[in-house]
């Protein structure tokens, strides 16, 4: 049996799945969204044994769905710019076609059929709604059989797992992650895609309501993918209850240059390994040289307080989310003993060591630092850092014996600063080393995901990626 090989990765050079540029020529026949996706269904076949991003398909009902759209845009009667798009759905969301089994085993079988609330606005902007995308179990830690797509011995991140691979692969040209501290922008980051994270309670997560920092992002080929995909969930299923919801242009924003950016190092600093912590370096020089200033913790002493207030942001965030989800996760270990992982056990086992006092400390602290990011907004447009401390990590499994590996997905430690602030983030595929994709992200205040997303596409458009290693 050949062992699959890895595939050195070059942002400069790879051609990602895109869908926005192809809808030109379904008006004219020159192309259509069934012959779109059975492209796609192409590459699924020769990809999918090795990547394995997928939980579930639902071909035949994709069939339909396309040749539906293929009709729209045929008689100018397309139902919005995604009409046809082929899009997978991280398997914690309901689908009313396809299982949802949350990656694990205790919910083997579990099929609602009932739609997420995003799901429903997909299809009412004729999304054609191929597949559920795989996740680590119950959105945690615990990971799926998925792989990357440039290195089938390393992890393509979590919990969003399948979501970027199936991207990454050009399996599909976007697929829908959901975040509680890194789940959609890490493995966006270690699989080459762009990725918003959107502010809290941004898009409706419908059914997904139980922990106060979740929420729903897109990973895309393209800038204007991704934005395209979540503007048009939010214009039809609003945001969380409570949230004012995603807003914005309809159109993907222009390029914006930023005149001021926040370099932040947070606490993932010093766990950078040397070859992106000077490919980073390089993309800031390269900001800086475009006329762009950068504002550090050595320079300010207000980016200092902000560092200060995001430091134990690891522990914050792991520590009200695991409060939060552990009467869930409680009940169905009882009910299901068997069918939740030990790494599962494990955090639920942190959390019924807290008290509720340990939960409003955290809470108090969460608070503290949104006030710091809201006192020191006039120091820059945006935050700029990295996505992920470095390439995705080897994984081959726990081994018998052997204490469980604590971050089989990859460290989120660059990602939970923009969960805990309730910011909006950007990840964009800047970054290769030693073969492997690392993303460099963008965090905006609050409810301007419009305005970071413009940062972003000039961003993407002036650097040019850095190779190392």
């Amino acid at each position: 049996m050949n062992t699959p090989k890895a595939s050195s990765y070059d942002p400069r050079t790879f051609k990602a799945l895109t869908f926005h540029d192809a809808v030109a020529r379904f008006g004219d026949g020159g192309d259509t969204p069934r012959a779109y996706l059975e492209r796609c269904l192409e590459t699924i076949a020769a990809r999918e044994p090795v990547v394995k991003a997928f939980a579930a398909t639902n071909v035949p009902a994709a069939r339909a769905a396309a040749d539906e759209s293929s009709a729209r845009w045929k008689s100018n009667r397309a139902l919005s710019p995604i009409d046809g798009l082929p899009i997978g759905i991280k398997d914690l969301l309901e689908t009313k076609d396809m299982p949802t089994e949350m990656g694990c085993e205790a919910y083997r079988g579990n099929f609602p059929k009932r739609d997420n609330a995003a799901v429903w606005a997909l299809r009412q902007a004729g999304c054609v709604i191929l597949a559920k995308t795989t996740t680590a179990e119950l959105g945690g830690s615990h990971p799926p059989a998925t792989t990357n797509p440039f290195d089938p011995a390393r992890t393509a991140g979590g919990s969003s797992s399948g979501s970027a691979a199936a991207v990454a692969a050009r399996m599909l040209p976007a697929a829908i992650g959901t975040q509680v501290g890194g789940s959609i922008i890490r493995p966006a980051a270690f699989c080459g895609n762009f990725a918003l994270k959107p502010t809290q309670g941004g898009i409706n997560r419908g059914e997904r309501q139980a922990t106060s920092m979740s929420t729903h992002g897109v990973h895309a080929g393209c800038i204007e993918d991704m934005w395209q995909v979540a503007i048009e969930i939010a214009a039809r299923a609003g945001g969380d209850r409570g949230c004012q919801g995603l807003t914005g242009s309809m159109t993907p924003p222009p390029a914006q240059k930023p005149r001021r950016l926040m370099v932040l190092e947070t606490e993932g600093w010093s766990r950078l390994d040397e070859p992106s912590k000077s490919a980073f370096t390089q993309v800031l020089d390269a900001i800086a040289r475009e006329g762009v200033t950068l504002v550090t913790r050595q320079k300010s002493a207000e980016v200092e307080a902000m560092e200060r207030a995001i430091a134990n942001a690891t522990a914050v965030a792991s520590g009200i989310t695991g409060w939060e989800n552990r009467w869930a996760t409680r009940n169905l270990v009882d009910q299901h003993p068997e069918g939740v992982s030990a790494r599962a056990k494990t955090v639920l086992a942190k959390a019924e060591a807290m008290s509720p006092a340990d939960y409003r400390a955290l809470l108090l602290e969460r608070e503290l630092a949104q006030a710091t990011y809201a006192r020191i907004a006039h120091v820059a447009d945006a935050a700029i850092t990295l996505t992920c401390p470095g390439p995705a990590p080897l994984w081959a499994g726990d081994q018998p014996g052997q204490p469980l590996a604590p971050r089989p997905t990859g460290d989120a430690v660059f990602n939970y600063p923009s969960s805990m602030l309730f910011a909006p983030a950007v990840t964009m595929p800047l970054l290769a080393v030693g073969g492997m994709p690392v993303g460099v992200q963008l965090m905006g205040r609050p409810h301007e995901d419009e305005r970071i997303t413009g940062f972003a596409r000039w961003l993407a458009g002036a650097v040019s990626p850095v190779v190392v290693g």
